[in-house]
């Protein structure tokens, strides 16, 4: 099969099912790793697709991959993110933690803590923390979002405006190379703005296929953040951000 044909496989492949990995990719096409990792680079390198550890996802800048599959995306990199995310945070602490796949992983890893106040507009989150009796975990009121049972719209916002929490932790679908924050739902959007402007420390959490990942709608910017959280050193351009407003970097290894 020539590179021409692969690619036009790979990227149906993709429009079907939004993320394939490499072992997949690998089974269907009928050629070694190197190969699949040599196309998907091309493919990333043109703009097409984004790479992804252990696989690829179709690059859309409307629309998210779908839940289930953002959580297969990268799993053992966010596990290893939320465990040093869950390190920073003391016993007694209040926090807000808002949607993601990656904050869900950091709820889990939380459930060590002791006396931990928690709000958030993620149902899991909220589901998980309940089960520890001496936590207090308060649901943000608004419209959930059935895809991700996400919590959204301005009545979030409202609510979320009535605390001062110690720390935020949030998560983001991408970031681009001028530090811009970007998801794909403007209503979520304004949920984390009022979690950044309403928590003494602000904690991102995002692993190395965020940066450069498209999305249509601006967030705000890493320079607001007090801590990026990520498995690898991020690309010049937001290293440049970090030290000139003194973020702090936490590499997950």
């Amino acid at each position: 099969m020539n590179q021409t044909k692969r690619h036009d496989i790979i990227l149906n492949l993709l429009k079907q099912h939004g993320f394939m990995s490499i072992d997949d990719l690998v089974a269907t096409c009928d050629v070694t790793p190197q190969t699949i990792r040599r196309d998907l680079n091309q493919l990333a390198q043109s703009g097409v697709i984004s790479r992804y550890h252990g696989g690829a996802g179709l690059n859309r800048s409307w629309e998210n991959t779908p839940y289930q599959e953002r959580k297969a995306i990268n799993s053992e990199v966010k596990e290893r993110i939320a465990s040093a995310v869950a390190q920073m945070i003391p016993d007694g602490a209040s926090l807000f933690i808002n949607i993601g796949t990656t904050t869900e992983l950091i709820a889990k890893h939380l459930l060590n803590h002791k006396n931990l106040h928690v709000v958030t507009n993620n149902i899991h989150v909220a589901t998980l923390l309940s089960a520890k009796e001496d936590f207090s975990v308060i649901i943000a009121a608004g419209e959930v979002r059935f895809r991700d049972g996400g919590i959204i719209g301005e009545a979030t916002c409202d609510f979320i405006s009535q605390f001062r929490m110690d720390y935020g932790i949030i998560g983001i679908s991408g970031i681009s190379a001028d530090g811009a924050l970007l998801d794909f739902d403007f209503r979520e959007v304004k949920v984390s703005q009022a979690i950044i402007q309403n928590t003494q420390t602000t904690i991102l959490a995002a692993d190395y296929s965020k940066f450069e990942r498209r999305a249509m709608v601006e967030q705000g910017n890493i320079a607001q953040l007090d801590y990026l959280v990520c498995d690898q050193p991020p690309p010049p351009s937001i290293k440049k951000i970090i030290a000139e407003n003194n973020i702090h970097f936490i590499q997950a290894d």
